[in-house]
């Protein structure tokens, strides 16, 4: 079995530019206000979601392994 990702979209943040749906359509929505949501908190670790974590113009999603919190992405500064 492998990783899994705990997602988080920081809503303050988020500018609804659909860049996440649009690389991850399964792990994202937007809701009525534009916003991004993860579909669910917890999801496989793959490219497409890393995609639209990296691919966000406003870096608003977080990536975490879900086991431990340690951050997949944004990386550490």
């Amino acid at each position: 079995m492998g990783d899994r990702w705990h997602v988080e979209v920081d809503r303050g943040v988020c500018i609804g530019s659909g860049m996440c749906v649009n690389h991850a359509p399964g792990a994202f929505r937007l809701d009525t206000a534009r916003q991004s949501r993860p579909v669910e908190a917890d999801v496989d670790a793959g490219e497409a979601v890393l995609a639209a974590a990296e691919g966000c113009p406003v870096e608003a999603i977080t990536l975490a392994l879900a086991d431990s919190g340690e951050v997949v992405f944004p990386p550490e500064e």
